[in-house]
């Protein structure tokens, strides 16, 4: 499995709506499509954290190929109001707001 972290900025009281937002994208095709198994999203002294799981490592390959589906680019567009950037300054694109993982561990 592989995952993907990205680090934002929100305000606590959007909260109800980004979820919102990802349930109705999530009940599509959208998440098979793109290889996601789970989607956790956390807020933490305006930080948003949005877990993601693929079934394998080609999940940023399909993120990629799905940015022109008209979903994703409405998603994208909705969340607008409600997630920015964590530095505006650097930020280019969505991989600029990706953690990088520096430990993992799983039990056998």
């Amino acid at each position: 499995m592989h995952s993907n972290l990205i680090v934002a900025r929100m305000d606590s009281g959007s909260s109800a709506d980004v979820a919102r937002l990802f349930k109705d994208f999530d009940e599509s095709d959208m998440p098979h499509r793109m290889g996601t198994r789970r989607r956790q999203l956390f807020m933490f002294n305006g930080l948003y954290f949005h877990l993601q799981d693929f079934e394998d490592e080609q999940g940023g390959e399909r993120i990629e190929e799905a940015k022109t589906d008209p979903r994703f680019v409405r998603i994208s567009r909705d969340l607008d109001p409600f997630i920015d950037a964590y530095d505006p300054a650097t930020w280019r694109s969505p991989a600029d707001a990706m953690a990088r993982r520096f430990y993992s561990w799983e039990s056998k």
